[in-house]
């Protein structure tokens, strides 16, 4: 059974996602800390219950989501996962963030590998599925878990909203897209943790949401 801890981090109120199960095995997922506070307090967290972090996942690498690339790398020695597409604005990162007067901790730790859909995550004795959801970023991903019906979707869906378009490399249809032909084929109990804000689930996005209707 696996459990999830959320942090709100950084500027931009990012969610930052701790998900362990009875083994202790632990995965973060866009750490967003940005100050020395806030990386403890992740920390105070981990070692508090006793968790060993052995993946970092990306859901994608705009910079409110890697502020905590290398601090995680660091303190656990992990290097990120994410959709190779990604790269690139990873790269472009501190140019980005410098317009915001944020001066990111660098260097960034390289990719420990690339990952899409199709592609497994396992820790402990759980196991996450990937999908592909483009439109807010080119390489977007979410990981699942189809038995308890989670799924860590980044800045895809929100409550009562959708991840913006206009940042750049941004595709406001092929978001649309990506959530109704693939993230809406997904149950509507599907509980949603979002990049950003409170909880949802797909069938209140599905009936509800005012950009998908």
């Amino acid at each position: 059974m696996i459990k999830v801890s959320t942090f709100v981090f950084g500027p931009f109120y990012e969610n930052t996602y701790v998900a362990y199960d009875e083994t202790g095995d632990c995965i973060i997922i866009d750490p967003g800390c940005s100050n020395p506070r806030e990386e403890e307090e992740l920390s105070l967290f981990i070692e508090g219950n006793k968790l060993k972090p052995v993946q970092l996942l990306l859901t994608h690498t705009h910079i409110d989501h890697v502020m905590g690339l290398n601090y995680v790398f660091t303190k656990y020695g992990l290097k990120p996962q994410f959709n190779q597409i990604e790269q690139y604005i990873l790269d472009a990162a501190p140019q980005f963030a410098a317009n915001y007067g944020i001066d990111l901790q660098l260097p960034f730790p390289e990719a420990e590998k690339y990952i899409d859909q199709g592609d497994i995550i396992e820790f402990g004795v759980s196991r996450l599925e990937i999908l592909f959801l483009p439109g807010h970023s080119p390489g977007h991903l979410a990981f699942y878990h189809a038995d308890q019906r989670i799924i860590f979707g980044g800045d895809v869906l929100f409550y009562l909203s959708i991840g913006r378009t206009d940042l750049p490399s941004g595709n406001h249809d092929q978001l649309i897209t990506s959530i109704k032909k693939n993230l809406f084929r997904l149950d509507d109990e599907y509980l949603v943790y979002p990049g950003h804000g409170q909880t949802t689930t797909i069938g209140n996005e599905r009936k509800y949401n005012p950009f998908l209707q």
